[in-house]
């Protein structure tokens, strides 16, 4: 009979737990706005389980083990590593393992200064501005410079080692780059990479998966394609994937603000003629096709 009741308990505390801190919404909403990525999804999914159920554990007046919510976001540009930063916050925030929730992103430069006596200020004011929510740092590994004697990065990662280690419930920090170098980057900081406890890395979308994200963009600009221009696009896409920098939704993003500019010329050109609401809201094959991965050999 009290194990009957024990297990009702639970149901109905982690049913409040659910329904209280709104994480299914959350859940829900990132799978709707992150196109593909479900390596990452589920990884997420896992995260904030742990979380609720040791959320739930101390409730009961279990032992918790305190999981470790510092993290590592690897991956190229453009896959989505912010918007799920964003996600995380919210996550953290709702389930009350960070007091605000905010996000606040910055890179070397916010963090590191040029001359003795610059660093520890610019770290601690980062830090401070972060307090209660999630610091995310965009290409970490540019942090550590070993060649360079004369770098303060070292003098920065040693104040967040500090903050992570003895604040970790008042931050969470969130370390991003390129797979390669940040594993470069861990290996040279046993003690960061010691109190790294979640690593998600986000794969680069197909081209089938950037056509959807441009047309979500599109849509929510209140464009649309024409059938012939969804075509050209997607051939658009598969090329610029195989040239330097490409940066994933970054890069299609670029193309569809081009596109719409070329988009804009060609209606302007047609001064006499009578516009309908059709010709403002699409894109046809030509406003993608002067692009000069087409024009140039």
């Amino acid at each position: 009979m009290y194990y009957m009741r024990f297990n009702i308990d639970i149901k109905k505390n982690l049913s409040t737990i659910i329904n209280k801190t709104q994480i299914q919404e959350i859940l829900t909403q990132l799978n709707k706005d992150l196109i593909g990525l479900i390596p990452v999804k589920t990884r997420i999914i896992e995260i904030a389980a742990l979380l609720l159920i040791d959320r739930l554990r101390k409730s009961l007046g279990l032992t918790s083990g305190n999981p470790g919510l510092h993290m590592s976001f690897t991956g190229s540009p453009g896959t989505g590593k912010t918007t799920v930063a964003t996600k995380m916050a919210d996550i953290l925030h709702r389930l009350g393992y960070i007091k605000k929730g905010h996000l606040l992103t910055v890179t070397r430069d916010d963090l590191v200064g040029q001359y003795i006596g610059h660093t520890a200020p610019k770290t601690k004011e980062v830090l401070k501005q972060a307090m209660g929510g999630v610091l995310f740092i965009d290409e970490a590994y540019y942090l550590y410079k070993p060649d360079n004697e004369r770098d303060y990065g070292a003098e920065s990662i040693e104040i967040l080692l500090q903050v992570m280690e003895n604040q970790r419930e008042d931050l969470v920090i969130i370390f991003a780059g390129y797979k390669d170098r940040m594993d470069k980057f861990y290996e040279s900081n046993p003690g960061l990479a010691s109190r790294v406890a979640n690593h998600v890395d986000f794969p680069d979308y197909t081209s089938e998966e950037l056509l959807l994200i441009a047309k979500l963009m599109l849509e929510e600009q209140q464009y649309q394609l024409s059938s012939e221009a969804n075509q050209v696009l997607l051939d658009y896409i598969e090329r610029r994937m195989k040239q330097p920098l490409f940066a994933n939704a970054r890069s299609v993003r670029n193309a569809i603000d081009r596109a719409r500019m070329r988009q804009a010329n060609r209606i302007f050109t047609q001064a006499g003629k009578i516009l309908t609401k059709a010709d403002l809201v699409r894109i046809e094959a030509e406003d993608i096709l002067k692009s000069r991965l087409f024009t140039e050999k």
